[in-house]
This record gives structure tokens, C-alpha cells and sequence, in this order.
């Protein structure tokens, strides 16, 4: 049976697991995993006071329930394995994940997939900021894997990202693909003001139906049907990730930048014209 974690913590302070993953508990008995040391605010104690621990975590399946939205990092710094989160979750949420699924049934905080380097986040609501960002001093955000949000994001989405793909269903926040080194970002609602600022490579997808102004320093490059762009999109397709299928035969305008950074990134907006 698969390890199951309830949270019935009554507390206003936030709570953190980090570290908790199905692979650190493959091995683990449930008298152990109830030891696991855990934070309330800056006070350390097991697990075992805040969750109730049920299953056998050796096939490295593990689902979180209860209200978790005042819960962070779970699934972070995790490498194999899944992680079923059942309602909201708070920040941090595969946060420098090295491999394993993680999928969100609610909403999530901020720092979503944060520095991650590889596996799969799937966040079926809404997730705050600084998804696939990098933390504050780091030179790199996310370096590899994918996360997918159905829902809205906050800002700074993809901050410093260097490898990977952040998709999200719903509106973006500002500055999307801040400093971006590499990477793609595809964003199929409305996105905030400035998007791409300071990007040397990687792309960004606007594909929204009221595409933000871009920053003075991109320039129009061409209208066509970039392969890269039909890759990723049938690989939404297939993850099951919804957005307008007319996207996979309709043309894009390329736009590229950033000219005040190394200016090798390119932007993609619905084509403007038909080809």
C-alpha cells in the first residue's frame, strides 16, 4: 500500500518537511519515518506530531493529505519516486528536485520547482511566484525537467532559468523569463509587463490571445512554424496539458533579444499574419 502522510497539525506558524521524499523513506519503517525531523516556525519535532503515517513507502509512491497550504517543501531535493499532493500545497514544492513526479491537485505557493535539475511538476491549480526561479544570490534557476501549471502564475516565472520547460495554462505575472541563460517558457494566457528583460538564449512563448508589449531592445526576426515550438506542444498534448490546438498549425511571429544582454533568445507571439 502506498505511504500515506496526513497532516492534522493545528498551528498559524509555517511548517517544513524538507527532505521528505520517497526515496530518503524506501527503507524506511513507519516508527522511522515518524521520527523524521520536521520544523513548526523555528522548533524542531517528529513527524509523527503533525502527520499520521500509513502504507509501505518501498515502491517510492508517496501521498500528502489534508491542508497542506500552510506546509513547504515537500518534495524537495527528491530523486526518484512520485509524490501525490491531495489539495493545496504551500512553497518550495520540488523545490532542487533531481528526478521523480510531483503532481499538485490545488493550488501551490511560491518557488514552485525552484533550482530544480531534473523530473516532472505538474501543479493543476494555480502556483504563486518565482516558479523554476532561482533563489535569491544564485546564479542559476531550474536546470533541467518540466513544470506545468494549469492555473495562473505569479511573477518572475523562470528567473535565471538554464535548462528545462515551464508551461502554464493561465496568466503569468511580470517579468517572465527575467534574465533567462537558456530554456523555454510557454505562456498560453496573458502575461505582465516585460517579458524576456535581460534574456541571453532560450524562448518564450506569449501565445496568449492579448500578447503583452515586448521590451524596445527585440526585434522582428520572421513569421513561420518553428519546429521547436511543434515539439513542445505535442509533448503538452500528450502530458495531457490543455491549451488551443490551433497552436499546433497556426504560424508565429519571432522576435529576438535580449539586445542588452547577449541577445540570443526569441520570443513567439500568435503570427500576425498568415503564411
Amino acid at each position: 500500500m502506498t505511504l500515506t502522510l496526513s497532516y492534522f497539525g493545528k498551528t498559524t506558524v509555517p511548517v517544513e518537511v524538507e527532505g521528505l521524499t520517497p526515496d530518503w523513506a524506501a527503507d524506511k519503517t513507519p516508527a522511522e519515518i515518524e521520527r523524521f525531523e520536521i520544523f513548526e516556525g523555528n522548533r524542531r519535532m517528529p513527524l509523527g506530531e503533525m502527520f499520521r503515517v500509513a502504507g509501505d513507502p518501498s515502491d517510492l509512491n508517496l501521498v500528502f493529505e489534508g491542508n497542506l497550504s500552510g506546509v513547504h517543501w515537500l518534495g524537495s531535493h527528491m530523486g526518484a519516486g512520485t509524490v501525490r499532493i491531495v489539495g493545496n500545497a504551500g512553497r518550495h514544492v520540488g523545490s532542487q528536485m533531481k528526478g521523480g513526479t510531483i503532481t499538485v491537485e490545488g493550488d501551490a505557493g511560491g518557488w514552485v520547482g525552484a533550482e530544480m535539475k531534473r523530473g516532472r511538476i505538474h501543479v493543476h491549480g494555480n502556483a504563486g511566484h518565482l516558479v523554476g526561479a532561482a533563489y535569491r544570490g544564485a546564479t542559476r534557476g531550474m536546470t533541467g525537467g518540466t513544470i506545468l501549471v494549469n492555473g495562473n502564475v505569479g511573477n518572475e516565472t523562470g528567473l535565471t532559468m538554464r535548462r528545462g520547460l515551464i508551461a502554464v495554462g493561465g496568466n503569468c505575472g511580470d517579468l517572465a523569463g527575467f534574465n533567462m541563460i537558456a530554456g523555454s517558457l510557454l505562456v498560453f494566457g496573458e502575461c505582465g509587463i516585460r517579458p524576456g528583460a535581460g534574456m541571453r538564449r532560450g524562448t518564450i512563448g506569449l501565445l496568449g490571445p492579448r500578447p503583452p508589449e515586448l521590451l524596445p531592445s527585440f526585434r522582428y526576426a520572421a513569421t513561420w512554424r518553428p519546429q521547436i515550438l511543434s515539439v513542445m506542444l505535442r509533448f503538452l498534448r500528450d502530458a495531457q496539458f490543455a491549451f488551443n490546438p490551433d497552436l499546433l498549425r497556426n504560424a508565429v511571429d519571432v522576435y529576438r533579444g535580449d539586445l542588452v544582454a547577449l541577445g540570443l533568445g526569441e520570443v513567439f507571439f500568435p503570427a500576425s499574419q498568415a503564411i
